[in-house]
């Protein structure tokens, strides 16, 4: 359907420096946690990379390189500060120059925006001023101090280059701590450091100085900028369009331009509420004031999105970050006519933003296999079974493409008249549209595979006899929780979150949602943008608590927007013909609604395992677990799969 000739820009060969890089697909350093906790690198790390060698990206820029173990903002960052780290550095290299990729190290230190917590003593910054995500005071750095800081990262790029090291880029973004010199924002000094841009710009510029003097004007040094901090009293757009010509005088050879700081660091991984390609704008006002090359970043998660933005010249490059992620092998598709085939991106955050949140590895709810290229074999088997997939929500499709790929016979049985179960749902709130395409690709999937599906089927005990399967899936999912209070029983007003998000009911004008999870309130910004006043009601003091920081951050301003009053700490007394009675420290209050809407939990839909229990071989996945997340769900029904 789609011809490569579409994407002729993505693919047309760009110069960095002397370098000629095969295609404008780059793939931007993103924190993986696969390194060690002494900063080497593993071979879970080098296979994670070496995918997307495979799959055809130009130029790979890898992670975070910290100079000095204070320098890492991460439990399990890679580092080259010392010597020893050179060796594994060189076979990481080697490994993905073998197909036809650059290899660019991004070199970096936290500053202000490490934790004693993680790197087990007071972080330095040039200012004694505490970062607003992490609350600590850093240790203002003396001169001797920053000046032995700049031969660090001089010594980390000159590792980088006997590494084998096609560049590297100075990691001047995102509030770390170049960024931190170069800012107003952090960098108070009143010293030839501070006081005047030049002043603040000197730390960056002494160390594009002095690597140039030891590993020559030849090699690659590209440096990442937040072209707006999009704080009080931080750098803007305006200010950065002076920087950028600086660093091109320096030596710079390309500019990768992000934005944000840790204050605003919801922006940079930009989840699905967000506009699409959000940065690429400031990219295209670096370029105005540059002739060396710009990389774009930041939501560009489709292909059509990458060649507008090359097509439109907002710049010379672009980053496939978290789309990288889902599909390493995103630029062989796009290739090869198959974008049908592409794993999409659906900016969930789950599994990369959200675990490195919590110093957890990188994983993807849409591609289970990141991060487990070594582990999940997806060879066919010698002995093929007949497999029958009971449900057809996220954990059942995706068994039953894995089971397919891997050469087993499989159907897949659903009570409803679609596939995606409560996933479908799960689009409805505002900005999710998007996680409908990972529906559509996995029914392409199935499809691709011939995985007969069964629709409208009620799966009886007799349904599974006729079959007679050698392994069942089981993933028949949960059904909502109804609570047992005074008066729900005989309220025509009381429904479940599903059926207003489905469609089957209307909703009220002013209601009362009753649970302050994720269901809830995405159902109560849904209600709230489509004109409906709402409140929620919920037990506990916290709320949200299943969902990623940065979505999160995003609804928590769309609620806000929107009036939606959520009542923490609040227990449900009683529910009246119009209104609801709840309590708060032992004080009761009244509020009058036409509708109570309720999100309180879903129960595992286990009856099918009292038949099938001691007959067949079979195995749970997706919410009849208990799970009820979409990350651990899929996850579960690619398992399932690959283990029959």
């Amino acid at each position: 359907m789609f011809k490569k000739e579409m994407f002729e820009n993505m693919f047309k060969p760009g110069k960095i420096g002397n370098l000629e890089i095969k295609n404008r697909l780059v793939v931007p350093p993103m924190l993986s946690e696969y390194a060690d906790e002494e900063g080497n690198l593993t071979e879970r790390y080098i296979r994670y990379y070496e995918e997307k060698a495979k799959g055809g990206f130009g130029l790979i820029i890898a992670e975070d390189n910290a100079v000095e173990p204070r320098g890492a903002g991460f439990t399990k960052l890679p580092g080259l500060w010392h010597d020893s780290q050179i060796e594994k550095h060189k076979e990481f290299t080697s490994r993905i120059q073998a197909y036809g990729t650059k290899i660019f190290v991004q070199i970096y230190h936290a500053g202000r925006e490490a934790s004693e917590s993680i790197i087990g003593m007071q972080p330095v910054a040039p200012s004694p001023v505490h970062d607003p995500a992490i609350f600590e005071i850093p240790h203002e750095l003396t001169l001797e101090e920053v000046i032995e800081l700049e031969d660090k990262f001089v010594a980390s790029i000159v590792r980088a280059q006997k590494a084998g090291y096609d560049g590297i880029e100075l990691h001047g973004a995102h509030g770390y701590l170049i960024n931190q010199f170069v800012s107003p924002f952090s960098n108070k000094r009143t010293d030839i450091y501070g006081g005047n841009l030049m002043n603040r710009l000197r730390f960056p510029l002494n160390i594009i100085k002095k690597a140039y003097e030891k590993v020559g004007n030849d090699f690659v040094i590209t440096y990442r900028i937040s072209a707006d901090e999009f704080v009080e009293g931080g750098l803007t757009i305006e200010d950065s369009k002076i920087i950028a010509p600086i660093l091109e005088d320096a030596g710079i050879k390309a500019i990768h331009v992000s934005g944000a700081v840790y204050k605003t660091g919801y922006l940079p991984s930009a989840p699905y509420q967000a506009p699409t390609a959000l940065f690429s704008d400031l990219a295209k006002e670096i370029k105005s004031v540059v002739t060396i090359p710009v990389i774009a970043v930041n939501k560009i998660n489709t292909p059509f999105v990458a060649e507008s933005i090359l097509k439109q010249g907002k710049s010379d490059f672009v980053a496939i970050g978290r789309a990288s992620i889902a599909d390493p092998e995103f630029p062989n598709k796009v290739m090869e006519g198959r974008l049908e085939d592409i794993i999409p991106c659906i900016a969930c955050d789950q599994g990369c933003q959200g675990y490195i949140g919590v110093q957890k590895p990188v994983s993807c709810l849409v591609n289970p296999r990141t991060g487990r290229e070594g582990e999940y074999n997806l060879e066919k088997v010698a002995n093929p079974k007949k497999v029958m997939v009971i449900g057809g929500g996220l954990a059942g499709m995706q068994a039953g493409v894995v089971a397919a790929i891997k050469g087993h016979q499989v159907e897949i049985f659903e009570k409803s008249d679609r596939l995606g179960g409560q996933w479908l749902l799960a689009a409805i709130p505002p900005g999710k549209e998007v996680f409908n395409s990972f529906v559509v690709y996995l029914k392409g999937q199935l499809d691709k595979h011939n995985v007969k599906v069964h629709l409208n089927t009620e799966v009886t005990e007799e349904v599974i006899n006729t079959f007679n399967p050698d392994h069942i899936i089981l993933s028949a999912g949960a059904n909502p929780i109804t609570i047992p209070f005074k008066g729900i029983e005989t309220n025509k007003n009381v429904v479940q979150a599903n059926e207003v998000l489905s469609g089957k009911v209307m909703p009220g004008r002013n209601v009362a949602i009753i649970g302050g999870g994720l269901v809830g309130m995405e159902t109560a910004e849904h209600l709230a943008v489509h004109s409906s006043s709402v409140t929620v009601i919920e037990m506990k003091e916290t709320h949200l608590e299943e969902m990623a920081g940065i979505p999160k951050a995003f609804m928590m301003k769309s609620l806000e927007h929107n009036k939606v009053a959520i009542r923490l700490g609040t227990k449900l007394e009683e529910i009246r013909e119009n209104s609801i009675v709840f309590s708060k420290n032992g004080v009761s209050e009244e509020l009058f609604i036409d509708q109570i809407i309720l999100a309180i939990g879903s129960r595992p839909n286990i009856a099918l395992e009292e038949i099938i229990k001691g007959k067949y071989s079979y195995t749970k996945a997706g919410d009849i677990t208990g799970v009820a997340d979409g990350i651990i769900s899929v996850k579960e029904g690619y398992e399932a799969a690959l283990n029959i």
